[in-house]
């Protein structure tokens, strides 16, 4: 017979409830990794160590960052660091578009290059704002910002040396990329920190922290809650 006032009722299952951690290395030294590559690749060109003529060459050495970078999103997703993922998607998202337009010399492509970098300007300003504790992704984000300006507004305005500057920052991208990558490989294979990056907050806990800092409120992360 159902309770009074046709309310359902619902046993406690939270005794009866396991929650089953797949770990998997960290993807993040080969996004930091491929964010160095493909940033020399197009700081070359910008600053005229290629010639014009090696645009498509550039393009299809740039072309497997996106690959990789989808991979290393995919991954992070599923290691549960949303801000990794959504970071290195859109880095992914950036590197296709560049590789297309220079391989098809598609009409009027500078320009809109130069739109679809000014796009991922606001993009980065808005994510610095929750990137800041992940030091390492926040400096690399921090140093693409004055990149994807100069970039775009070089496409838009046709200037030779907003273009040369592009190139000059690209090369400082991938200077702090190549940085990230190593210190976080560093870190993984000693399982301490070797090379400073900087973590603060709840990404310094997740270093440092023991098993129960890890799994606090795992009730309420994604995958786990009812809802995202």
């Amino acid at each position: 017979m159902p309770p009074a006032g046709g309310r359902r009722f619902e046993p406690d299952l939270r005794s009866m409830t396991r929650i089953t951690l797949r770990p998997i290395a960290s993807p993040m030294p080969l996004g930091f990794f491929t964010v160095a590559i493909a940033s020399v690749m197009t700081a070359c060109l910008q600053l005229g160590v290629f010639d014009e003529e090696a645009r498509a060459a550039v393009a299809l050495c740039v072309l497997p960052a996106f690959a990789l970078q989808l991979l290393v999103s995919y991954l992070a997703f599923g290691a549960r660091d949303v801000i990794a993922a959504t970071l290195m998607a859109v880095f992914a998202g950036s590197w296709l578009p560049y590789a297309l337009i220079m391989l098809t010399d598609a009409t009027d492509g500078l320009r809109v290059l130069g739109v679809f970098n000014l796009a991922l300007l606001c993009f980065g300003a808005l994510m610095t704002a929750v990137t800041r504790p992940k030091r390492a992704l926040w400096c690399v984000l921090a140093v693409s910002l004055p990149r994807w300006a100069a970039t775009g507004l070089a496409g838009l305005t046709g200037a030779e040396w907003l273009t040369r500057t592009s190139g000059a920052l690209g090369l400082v991208v991938a200077l702090v990329a190549m940085y990230a990558a190593f210190a976080l490989m560093l870190e993984d294979m000693r399982s301490e920190e070797v090379l400073p990056i900087g973590r603060s907050g709840p990404a310094h806990a997740a270093m440092e922290g023991d098993l129960s800092v890890q799994l606090r409120n795992l009730e309420r992360h994604a995958g786990v809650r009812r809802t995202l």
